[in-house]
């Protein structure tokens, strides 16, 4: 229908004409209280924003001859930050000649993951980046 006949349904209603197409040919309109649509779309995009979940990435840092009690307090950071549903950063620095013994470093990340197995997966098994180790962690998720 025309611009001014659809203008003027809305007036009589009470509600506004809205574009909703532009790019149709002709353009698609409709009528429909604007300020309840605005407040909505608003509603709906606050939802989604609250259900998001932001993941942040923590690091915990280790060398191979770490002591059993510091050990443990490693592993208390690391379940906490999967509980706060961050993902955890777990790297073993190796100094001097350290280097040599990579298998140590590979044990040390086995016996890690295994304390924190019920809380995390493994996103990337342990791997060599010049003088450290690295293995990344994530939350399990609710269904698993």
């Amino acid at each position: 229908m025309p611009l001014k006949k659809g203008l003027n349904l809305a007036k009589e209603r009470g509600l506004d004409l809205v574009e909703v197409a532009p790019n149709a040919n002709p353009p698609v309109c409709r009528i429909l209280d604007y300020g309840k649509y605005k407040y909505e779309q608003a509603k709906k995009a606050k939802e989604a924003k609250k259900n998001q979940n932001v993941m942040n990435v923590k690091e915990v840092q280790m060398s191979v001859k770490i002591e059993e009690h510091d050990f443990n307090v490693k592993v208390n950071m690391a379940k906490r930050f999967l509980n706060n549903k961050d993902k955890v950063k777990v790297k073993i620095k190796f100094r001097g000649r350290e280097i040599t013994h990579k298998e140590l470093g590979y044990d040390l990340m086995e016996d890690f993951f295994a304390e924190i197995e019920d809380l995390g997966k493994m996103e990337s098994k342990p791997k060599m980046e010049g003088r450290n180790m690295l293995m990344m962690v994530t939350p399990k998720s609710d269904k698993e």
